[in-house]
């Protein structure tokens, strides 16, 4: 312990999360699929080899897997230690997605390594990528009207994918038999692989200068520290019981919403989060696992207090219950193409609307809260091949005690954003006809929500099947403390000059489109925080002026007389 003074620490949870961030780094960087190499659909860390939990996640990989990834990770533990995985070697990788075995959604490929030093295992490694299609019924596994999970793709338990450093071909030629555009796969699959052995050489090079005492010691000091901040935090808030509601708009079949009913009670420097009463397990495919639900409640928590340490000691004293019964603790066979990109942002929502209650000066009105699922498979005549897209987009953040929104921003789960439209046009047979924000979506508040976006893209070529999972179409983000909903999302499918509007409003999979035929969607905005009427009109009028509402929408939003001198931007059209 004589090595372990303050500087060594300090430096050694830089390195550690340097070899996360590495990590981050070279799987979006290798990468074939825009929505890891453009989008940074993933994340990275290192897990305990005792029970897998968390000892350090890149700052670049999604919050959502925060979580999720030390519960699979134990899963492969736990399962190597009772005959029901094959026992590891160094060079050895194991793949595995299923939702149930401490996953999200099928789409969330993990893959998880041993770190070995001195012929045993140190630690283990994992990350996870978002794959574009994974099989299942439709184009990129979004199937929106699923009521098994076998419809929504392939799904593996913990399977060695490389034995001593070897791909394993027969495993690696069952999946791309299962998977639509396999031949593009291999790329993923590489670069997945290749973060990994990135960070073993980075971790090795640590544990070489420092030494594994050294640095074992260090890793039990930080997580007994970040349990300390959190409890540290926790302190301020007044003891109590927050109570608070959030709505998915359906599950993809039966068109009525579903409620996740929370109590957060504060009792010392401990806080519990209570789902009973929450809406049954559902038909369709916005159930959730039951790590996704815990690691929903972590990520919501690491928004309200960022400046405790990434580690399993920050979520020692947040403790989860009730969700059993629920459409929050899905088994299988439930569909949960929706759990990791939808009902996960329901569920921080719920948090939010509770903590705003005990922390006004700290928690923000609800964001937007939808990743924008979009998927359309088809084939390009001009290239002769066919392929999957996969598109993400962002919305408006919630107001806040000492500003808007931000406008734009990317889901609640992550930090994944919209790929670039030049990537997307360049590797799909479809044109963006419009990109931007989406004006008049944020809600109406002291500090008003942030803006959601708006685009519409045109098949070229071919034809094509599209598919949505995208939630809040019902119901806008929530406004906080008398701020008003942001505005919910909107999709529209314009097919032979008609339009259609999916009957669940945010939901539907399978519409076929050919040369021509055109998706508009409009994300939510975010929810306005504190009455409107207490906005400052200078900041209404600034508001117009830069077509962010029009004149009418201020003064029916905000309540500012026209006597204020508001109009329209000059040239804006209606």
């Amino acid at each position: 312990m004589a090595k372990l003074d303050t500087i060594t620490l300090s430096v050694l949870q830089a390195a550690l999360q340097q070899v996360c961030d590495e990590m981050d780094l070279t799987f979006s960087r290798a990468a074939f699929s825009p929505v890891i190499a453009e989008a940074n659909d993933r994340s990275d860390g290192i897990y305990s080899a005792v029970d897998g939990s968390l000892i350090a996640q890149g700052s670049q990989g999604l919050p959502v897997f925060v979580g999720v990834m030390q519960y699979s990770t134990r899963t492969v533990i736990e399962m190597i230690a009772d005959g029901r995985c094959l026992a590891p070697e160094p060079g050895d990788i194991y793949i595995v997605n299923d939702p149930y075995l401490g996953g999200t959604h099928l789409m969330d490929v993990r893959f998880v390594m041993p770190v070995y030093r001195n012929g045993k295992i140190f630690c283990w490694l994992s990350n996870t990528g978002h794959w574009p299609d994974i099989g299942g019924s439709v184009p990129g596994g979004f199937s929106a009207s699923a009521t098994a999970v076998e419809q929504e793709g392939l799904r593996l338990p913990p399977v060695k994918l490389f034995k001593k450093g070897v791909l394993d071909p027969e495993i690696y030629a069952i999946i791309c038999s299962n998977i639509r555009v396999a031949d593009q796969r291999i790329g993923d699959i590489r670069a997945q692989a290749a973060a990994l052995l990135i960070g073993q050489d980075r971790l090795n090079e640590i544990l070489d200068r420092y030494g594994d005492q050294t640095v074992v010691e260090a890793i039990a000091e930080l997580r007994r520290r970040a349990a300390e901040q959190m409890r540290a935090s926790i302190g301020v808030i007044p003891d109590g019981v927050y109570r608070s509601q959030a709505f998915v708009d359906s599950d993809g079949v039966v068109n009525e919403p579903l409620t996740i009913n929370l109590a957060v009670e504060k009792k010392g420097d401990t806080l519990t989060f209570d789902f009973a009463g929450s809406s049954k397990p559902c038909a369709g495919p916005m159930n959730s696992v039951l790590a996704t639900t815990l690691s929903s409640v972590y990520l919501a928590m690491r928004h309200i207090f960022p400046e405790v340490p990434i580690s399993a000691g920050a979520f020692e004293p947040l403790k989860v219950k009730g969700p059993e019964g629920t459409f929050l603790d899905a088994k299988y066979p439930r569909p949960v193409s929706g759990c990791a990109a939808e009902v996960s942002q329901r569920i921080a929502e719920a948090v939010f609307a509770a903590m705003v209650q005990a922390l006004p000066e700290k928690v923000t009105a609800a964001p937007a809260g939808s990743s924008g699922n979009f998927a359309l498979g088809g084939n390009d005549p001009a290239r002769g091949r066919d392929y999957v897209m996969y598109q993400i987009s962002g919305g408006g953040y919630g107001g806040n005690a000492s500003h808007d929104g931000l406008s734009n921003g990317c889901s609640t789960i992550g930090i994944s954003k919209s790929p670039p439209v030049e990537i997307m046009e360049q590797a799909f047979p479809v044109l963006y006809r419009h990109y931007a924000l989406r004006e008049g979506s944020g809600g109406a508040g002291k500090h008003r929500g942030g803006f959601g976006l708006a685009y519409e893209v045109e098949i070229l070529r071919g034809e094509a099947r599209a598919s949505f999972v995208m939630d809040h179409g019902r119901f806008g983000p929530q406004g906080a403390l008398g701020g008003k909903d942001g505005a919910p999302n909107s999709v529209t499918v314009f097919r032979g000059g008609e339009a259609h509007v999916p009957p669940h409003l945010s939901k539907e999979q399978d519409i076929a489109l050919k040369a021509g035929d055109r998706v508009r969607v409009g994300t939510p905005g975010g929810g306005g925080y504190g009455d409107p009427s207490q906005r400052d009109p200078k900041q209404v009028a600034e508001d117009v002026r830069l077509g962010y509402y029009t004149a009418e929408q201020a003064r029916e939003m905000f309540g500012v007389p026209s006597a204020n001198g508001i109009g329209d931007r000059p040239g804006r059209d209606a």
